[in-house]
C-alpha cells in the first residue's frame, strides 16, 4: 500500500449485554422519569440551558452512586470500557477505570444536544433507554475539521473512514463509547416520543 492510515480515530459500538435488554430498559426507563419528576432543580436548569428536554447533569450527575440500577448500569459498563483502552492500546499501568459521573437525558420533540466534548476525562459514552423509530442519532465531527483548509468536499461513495460527519443511529440497549476530546452533538428530535439516554465520563487512577 503505497498510502497508509495514521492516527486513527476509534468509536466503540455494542450491545450492552447479550439478553436481557427489554427488561433492564423497563427498569431503567421508569428510575429516569422518577427522576425527572422529583429533581426540581434539574427541571430549573434544564429549561435554561437544555432547551425543551430534561438533564441531570447539573443536579444529579453521580447516579452511579446513589442508585441501584444505576451501579448495575456501571458495572456492565466498565467491563466495555476496560475492552476499549485494549484497542486504544493505552497503558493503564496496572491502575483502575472508574465512572466519574453519570446523569440522564430525556429529549422529546425538537429538543437538541449542541456540540461539545468532555474534559476532566478519557473515555465517554451514551447508553440508550429508550429510542423511538427516527429520533435522532449521535453525530460525531472530524476531529481535524478546523484544519481542512482548501480540501475538497468528500465523494457521495467516499469510503466510511473518509467520510465526515459520522452519525451513529441511536438504538435502544446500544452503548457508544469515544475519546472525550471527540467533539459530538445531537441534532433536534424529529418525532414527538422521548429518545432517553444514559450519558457518563470515566478516568483513570
Amino acid at each position: 500500500m503505497p498510502a497508509r492510515a495514521w492516527f486513527t480515530t476509534f468509536i466503540y459500538s455494542e450491545p450492552l449485554q447479550k439478553a436481557g435488554l427489554d427488561r433492564l430498559n423497563d427498569d431503567l426507563e421508569d428510575e429516569c422519569r422518577r427522576i425527572r419528576a422529583h429533581d426540581t432543580a434539574g427541571r430549573r436548569w434544564s429549561a435554561a440551558n437544555y432547551r425543551g428536554g430534561f438533564t441531570s447533569y447539573a443536579s444529579l450527575s453521580l447516579l452511579h452512586r446513589t442508585s441501584s440500577s444505576f451501579a448495575r448500569l456501571e458495572a456492565k459498563i466498565t467491563l466495555h470500557v476496560r475492552r476499549f483502552a485494549r484497542l486504544l492500546d493505552l497503558d493503564l499501568r496496572g491502575r483502575r477505570v472508574f465512572m466519574t459521573d453519570c446523569w440522564i437525558n430525556i429529549m422529546p420533540a425538537g429538543a437538541a444536544h449542541g456540540l461539545h466534548l468532555h474534559p476532566l476525562a478519557f473515555v465517554s459514552g451514551t447508553y440508550y433507554v429508550r429510542t423511538p423509530p427516527g429520533c435522532a442519532g449521535l453525530k460525531f465531527e472530524d476531529p481535524r475539521l478546523d484544519r481542512f483548509m482548501a480540501a475538497p468536499p468528500r465523494r457521495p461513495d467516499a469510503r466510511p473512514a473518509n467520510r465526515s460527519p459520522v452519525i451513529y443511529p441511536a438504538e435502544a440497549g446500544r452503548l457508544i463509547l469515544f475519546e472525550s476530546w471527540l467533539r459530538h452533538e445531537v441534532a433536534p428530535n424529529p418525532v414527538p416520543a422521548e429518545r432517553i439516554s444514559v450519558s457518563f465520563n470515566y478516568n483513570w487512577a
